[in-house]
């Protein structure tokens, strides 16, 4: 019995050994496995190329002529001729004011031109003195300016060929501060973009730029740069720029919102896929991984430029040459050895 009971210990026991060993096996089999697991990446060797450099500015765009039609004395509106959204043409009636004094100028004016020319004539033949002569003539010419006024200030056109863009009154209103109509030319049209004052010397008179409007999505339109502030503004240091851009169609209205692209020149710099770039979370920093050739890479903050597509411009932080992560970042660290998969 007892040598029974020996022999089934010894059993057990041998086994809990081996089960032992064989799990202690496993565990540096899988430990050793790890190791040598590599991050797989793809990478891309980067060069300096020519960039071009792009601004893009926003503005509103305005009638490129805006005129006020508006009486120079305060006057009750008898008829309004247009209306907010007519098409008007150069020398066009579109107001008719109270003609009540017209009447009475008309009629001094009239005396007062009859009484110069008898004047003029006793004048010419010294049947009247000098004096009496030239009050006679000061007299007609008051009363022509004063008519002359009236008549125009009665009948209000408008100076300008564009589209009404504002009305003010009503009719019966008395004017009194704003002017009656707004008449616009639109075709061209302009909009006013500001540039940092670095801008300066590259944006040039003339220079050909895009237009885009966020009110007619799907229409690039060509503009050109009509004008340029001489002066830079102390205090936000900028400048204006005054872009017209033709508009056949009439497509652009005033005051809609559009952006303004210019393509200024070229410069140098390190370019690469926008897949290599990797945010760090909670910050505005970029950074890259770049490999080295002891096969590890390392995590490179970099300064961003002017976006390309699929490319972006670096301006600060890898070399020309250097060899770039651009797929399998999310599984590395910095100084992480990785196998690259290059195609």
């Amino acid at each position: 019995m007892n040598k029974n009971r020996i022999f089934r210990a010894l059993l057990i026991g041998g086994v809990s050994l081996a089960t032992v060993a064989c799990g202690s096996n496993k565990e540096a089999q899988t430990a050793e496995e790890v190791v040598v697991v590599k991050p797989k990446v793809t990478t891309q060797v980067v060069h300096v190329e020519d960039v071009e450099m792009v601004g893009t500015f926003t503005g509103n765009a305005e009638g490129y002529a805006v005129n006020n039609i508006t009486p120079q004395q305060p006057r009750r509106i008898k008829r309004l001729l247009v209306d907010v959204g007519d098409r008007v043409s150069v020398g066009q009636k579109v107001a008719e004011l109270d003609n009540s004094q017209l009447a009475q100028a008309k009629a001094q004016y009239e005396t007062a031109k009859t009484a110069f020319e008898r004047s003029d004539e006793l004048y010419k033949f010294g049947g009247e003195a000098k004096a009496q002569w030239e009050a006679t003539k000061t007299n007609y010419e008051v009363a022509k300016l004063t008519y002359e006024n009236l008549l125009e200030n009665t009948t209000l056109v408008s100076p300008i060929a564009g589209v009404v863009t504002a009305r003010n009154y009503d009719n019966g209103d008395m004017v009194a501060g704003l002017p009656i109509f707004v008449v616009q030319r639109i075709n061209p049209i302009k909009i006013f973009v500001n540039a940092s004052e670095s801008l300066y010397v590259y944006l040039k008179r003339y220079m050909t730029v895009s237009v885009e409007f966020d009110a007619l999505p799907g229409h690039k339109f060509e503009g050109k740069i009509s004008r340029i502030n001489p002066s830079i503004d102390a205090t936000t240091r900028t400048f204006e720029v005054e872009v017209s851009i033709q508009n056949n169609h009439e497509l652009i209205k005033p005051g809609m919102y559009g952006r303004v692209t210019a393509t200024y020149g070229k410069r140098k710099n390190i370019v690469v896929p926008d897949q290599s770039i990797v945010k760090m979370l909670g910050s505005g920093d970029r950074f890259i991984y770049v490999l080295k050739q002891d096969g590890t890479v390392a995590y490179t903050k970099v300064e961003l430029g002017a976006r390309m597509n699929d490319k972006y411009e670096i301006l600060s932080g890898i070399n020309d040459g250097d060899e770039v992560v651009v797929t399998g970042q999310v599984a590395l660290k910095d100084g992480v050895a990785v196998e690259r998969i290059n195609k």
